[in-house]
């Protein structure tokens, strides 16, 4: 697992790593671009949200939403893609913490319309994954929705046939969710809907019922 000197050191050169390995179709990055938009559109539906962010990296989707006039808050561990994504989004509030220690104090206080977060929870276990999600929502105002994007699948089946087709290259310092596992944890308490955008992506929905 990189941890934030890792992310430092690949701030500038994160985007075309992504681009060469969606372009290829290949684990971990195909269909990136599509779970991004997914997202996007999804909260493009409630014009001028609040949405916080998690993960942001260099700010590729929280800048398309910042541009159209949604306010915008992010939590990451790299100081050196904050400073990428503060040239992107000026005004935004980007806060410099590692969100598996927990969310900011600076955060807890505040409402959200959108809890985003896209290929950044997969640095947490399965276990925190839980923990972390349940922590969002007393942050979601009553009609919110969490969105999390990354490289994931529907069952536990489907991720390990991933993984012994691109046994070689996969990452085992990374825990990759499956929706049926999270839907399974989390009970019947909340609203999950799983889509799968590519082999290796896709995008959990989570809202209050």
């Amino acid at each position: 697992m990189l941890d934030s000197t890792g992310f430092d050191l690949w701030a500038n050169g994160y985007d075309k790593s992504v681009n060469l390995s969606e372009k290829n179709n290949e684990y971990p990055f195909a269909g990136y671009k599509d779970v991004l938009n997914y997202v996007y559109n999804q909260v493009r539906k409630e014009d001028g949200a609040n949405v916080l962010d998690i993960g942001f990296g260099t700010g590729i989707l929280a800048t398309q939403l910042y541009n159209n006039g949604y306010s915008v808050t992010g939590i990451d561990f790299s100081s050196n893609m904050i400073d990428i994504a503060k040239q992107k989004m000026p005004q935004a509030t980007l806060i410099n913490r590692d969100f598996s220690k927990g969310l900011s104090d600076e955060i807890k206080n505040h409402h959200f319309d959108f809890i985003i977060s896209t290929y950044a929870i997969h640095h947490l276990t399965d276990k925190e994954k839980i923990n972390f999600i349940k922590s969002f929502f007393p942050l979601l105002n009553k009609t919110g929705k969490i969105f999390l994007g990354d490289v994931s699948f529907e069952t536990r089946n489907q991720l390990e046939k991933c993984k012994a087709k691109y046994n070689e290259y996969w990452d085992n310092d990374e825990f990759y969710f499956t929706a049926e596992e999270i839907k399974n944890n989390l009970n019947d308490e909340y609203f999950c809907e799983y889509i799968q955008i590519s082999h290796c992506a896709g995008v959990l929905i989570i809202a209050n019922k």
